[in-house]
């Protein structure tokens, strides 16, 4: 009997060793970016900030001493939130503060959801002291207000721009061949893409709200006039990991997603990326026709 406990005791032992190995594994493939005051998790879009409360010495109880200490743990919680939202990036020449000093209904806005942000821990300091985390998505309604109405997103329904403009020969579009007599053979069915992977390490880059996707000539071949702006608030415009086989197993990009390698990155704020002219041809030849550009399936690694 006795060994038989002490056997069940040491399974339950290894389990938990492996469901805490597992969950540190996975949570090291996430992309957070720290910052002063607190993070924002860029692969699942969540912004948190931790605040510090302490009793006032004239509390009458200790459930009033509580109470006030959390009460004023959250106030400093969620104006550190606030500060962090403020340097996030939208894009590749703003941030947040840019946003909000440029037009006073995002400030509004924002003031809005930093009220509503989630009380996501309490914890209890032994000298009296309350630490609150707060919590709020950057996706969402959040989104909804940062990114400018003026952006250039996808139109419900319309066609992605053409993979390659029409060859010309002085200036007028040649027309195209007319079909031979004999029936050409079938060609061949395309490969079903399900997502892109943009291995952006070794680089410097940054995430941001709105990524671009460039080649060498400073053509988009990746961006807001890409994708569905129902999309692009929901889910973001990209996910970002630390870990390039974890992002091909993510859910964003399914199960057949197409790897490019950036080769520099562009912008005041690190935020653009450059892929070579060839695997930008190759990409929008690939994205005609399918949707997962469209759809945001995209998750950008990072160092």
């Amino acid at each position: 009997m006795y060994f038989m406990r002490s056997l069940a005791a040491a399974g339950v032992c290894l389990l938990l060793l492996a469901v805490q190995a597992l969950a540190q594994d996975f949570g090291n493939a996430e992309y957070v970016q720290d910052m002063d005051n607190g993070a924002v998790n860029w692969q699942t879009g969540f912004v948190t900030a931790k605040g510090i409360g302490v009793p006032p010495p004239n509390s009458v109880s200790l459930a009033q001493a509580r109470g006030m200490a959390i009460r004023a743990a959250t106030v400093d919680a969620r104006r550190n939130l606030l500060a962090v939202i403020k340097g996030v990036q939208i894009d590749a020449q703003t941030t947040v503060q840019n946003a909000m000093v440029a037009d006073d209904t995002v400030v509004e806005r924002v003031r809005g959801f930093l009220q509503n942000s989630q009380i996501l821990d309490t914890a209890y300091m032994s000298d009296g002291s309350v630490e609150v985390t707060v919590g709020m998505n950057l996706r969402g309604g959040l989104a909804n207000s940062l990114l400018s109405p003026d952006m250039p997103f996808l139109a419900p329904g319309a066609p992605m721009s053409p993979a390659v403009p029409p060859m010309t020969d002085g200036g007028a579009a040649v027309p195209p061949s007319m079909p031979e007599a004999a029936p050409a053979p079938a060609p061949e069915k395309p490969d079903v893409f399900t997502g892109l992977l943009v291995d952006a390490r070794g680089l410097g880059a940054r995430p941001a709200m709105s990524p671009k996707l460039l080649d060498e000539s400073g053509q988009e071949v990746y961006g807001t006039a890409s994708v569905s702006r129902e999309y692009a608030i929901q889910q973001g415009m990209a996910g970002y990991a630390k870990d390039i086989n974890k992002a091909a197993a993510n859910p964003r990009v399914a199960s057949n997603p197409v790897v490019v390698k950036a080769v520099a990155v562009n912008g005041k704020a690190r935020t653009n990326l450059v892929i070579s002219n060839d695997d930008a041809a190759k990409l929008r030849e690939m994205a005609t026709g399918q949707d997962f550009l469209e759809k945001c399936r995209v998750m950008i690694i990072l160092d």
